[in-house]
């Protein structure tokens, strides 16, 4: 990891949220050695190399992002793992979990075991991978998922692409059973979305685009729901777009299944509109829908339905998503922004408070990735000191600025946050401090 040099930190006068354990009260939090080593009232500072007055701030666990896109190896022109782990801390994340759609595809435990060594190499936050279910994500034959999971593959997932076969999903289940890890889908029923650019409704039939239904994402949720009844592997849908699939989500886990959801930022503010004046910035997969889909999204969120919040960063060069709408890629950056994002969408509407939006993005990924194993996702006394200090009361505008990893691509430039993170550590180390 950079800058590894370990100091004595006090952080004092804090509002301390941590939802795993049910703490929300002010409190002083004392590290050294890179662990937690005192939670109480009027730690003293004798001795300590840099006391931190957090009055009025919020004290949290590293926040932790379940599905980014690294580009590491193999498209390190868009992103890599030290530029992207800068982004991350700089949006408060302690801990992103990369996907596999890299070149070699990460499904093997050779490129697991690169991902680590050069994320303690270069990084500024830790890195987890999520490791293909199948070889080079073909979904024609299982990749190297008992080899992957003893290298420290925290999950499985083709992402960037559905196993379309229902007979290897159920292998498939089978096999990441036996790891006691996620198996993270990628909805979309490929004959229904061929050549589609974004959303099927007015705005595509208006701007003459393909149209992406939604059932193309609902039909792979119900497929797999049923496939993997009987097998009970842990079944997380990736960011989420249909607010039909949040129904269908909800009444899995009424059954008792091992389903779990998440909700990206772009999901729970733009519509399908956004296409018509912010064109290939806006062309996500799965893609911008309408106006209740994003409602019922949030609601969602709200009733305990998704309990993840990721960004699906996905960081495009500007030349690549300057290509017309048919050949631009999809997807948008997100790490460095997503605090605010949330935020907007969930705590400033009223859906959901801010000890909520905490657990979203740390106890919960944590779980799902089964770092609340090694302590993350928690503030626990002897446990890692990844810690995040959020000024809740900032306001500031996102701008190019603000966007420290390799790409641009991002529809919110211009858009007003209203809080922000100012500091974030990681194993006891400052990663990111804001200058402002």
């Amino acid at each position: 990891m950079t800058n590894t040099a370990h100091q004595s930190i006090l952080i004092q006068n804090a509002r301390i949220i941590d939802p795993a354990s049910g703490m929300d009260q002010c409190a002083d939090i004392l590290i050294e050695q890179g662990i937690i080593k005192a939670i109480g009232s009027d730690i003293s500072d004798s001795g300590i190399d840099r006391v931190i007055d957090a009055s009025g701030m919020v004290v949290t666990p590293g926040l932790i992002d379940p599905h980014v896109h690294l580009r590491d190896p193999g498209q390190t022109h868009k992103e890599d793992i030290e530029s992207g782990t800068k982004a991350a801390v700089a949006g408060g994340f302690t801990t992103v979990c990369c996907m596999p759609n890299t070149n070699p595809c990460l499904d093997t435990a050779e490129v697991v075991e690169y991902i680590r060594s050069k994320a303690e190499d270069v990084g500024h936050c830790r890195v987890f991978s999520v490791a293909a279910a199948t070889i080079g994500r073909k979904g024609q034959a299982l990749a190297q998922i008992s080899q992957c999971d003893q290298a420290g593959a925290v999950g499985f997932s083709d992402d960037g692409d559905v196993i379309e076969s229902a007979a290897m999903m159920r292998t498939v289940f089978q096999e990441v059973q036996r790891t006691g890890k996620a198996f993270m889908q990628h909805c979309q029923e490929l004959t229904l979305t061929k050549g589609a650019t974004m959303h099927e409704g007015e705005v595509s039939k208006k701007l003459g685009h393909t149209g992406w239904p939604r059932v193309a994402e609902e039909l792979i949720i119900e497929r797999d729901i049923m496939l993997n009844e009987g097998i009970n592997s842990r079944y997380h849908i990736q960011h989420m777009s249909s607010g039909n699939s949040v129904q269908l989500v909800d009444r899995a886990q009424r059954a008792g299944q091992p389903v779990t959801a998440e909700a990206s930022p772009h999901h729970l503010l733009l519509t399908h509109e956004a296409i018509e004046t912010l064109g290939t910035a806006a062309k996500m997969n799965p893609p911008l829908r309408e106006a209740w889909d994003m409602e019922a999204l949030r609601k969602g969120v709200a009733d305990e339905i998704i309990t993840i919040l990721a960004t699906d960063h996905a960081p495009h060069s500007a030349d690549e998503k300057a290509n017309p709408m048919a050949s631009a890629p999809f997807g948008i950056i997100g790490l460095e922004s997503a605090l605010g994002l949330y935020h907007k969408a969930l705590v400033q509407t009223g859906h959901i408070d801010l000890p909520k939006l905490i657990e979203l993005l740390t106890i919960n990924p944590a779980k799902l990735c089964n770092l609340d194993q090694q302590g993350l996702g928690k503030l626990v006394v002897g446990g890692p000191a990844d810690i995040t200090i959020i000024d809740p009361d900032h306001t500031w505008t996102l701008g190019t600025d603000d966007l420290v990893g390799k790409s641009k691509n991002i529809p919110f430039l211009g858009w007003a946050m209203a809080i922000k993170p100012i500091m974030t550590i990681m194993g006891g180390i400052i990663r990111y401090e804001h200058n402002g």
